[in-house]
């Protein structure tokens, strides 16, 4: 983990939460995407909303 969590906009699809994860957790992007997809078929509600939220809290990097 390298420091503080900020959407990642230069690598984003979306929005840049998952690209900004992963560069905090410094994994590969693809995986958090599909961890969110998969996230999202079992957690649907849940998951879409904290999406959304983190989307408009966080900051930009």
């Amino acid at each position: 983990m390298n420091g503080h969590y900020a959407l990642d906009k230069g690598n984003a699809k979306l929005l840049g939460v998952c690209a900004g994860f992963a560069r905090w957790a410094d994994v590969d992007p693809t995986l958090t995407r599909a961890t969110m997809v998969l996230m999202t078929l079992f957690l649907s509600p849940i998951v879409l909303v904290a999406y959304l939220l983190i989307a408009l809290v966080a900051n930009d990097r």
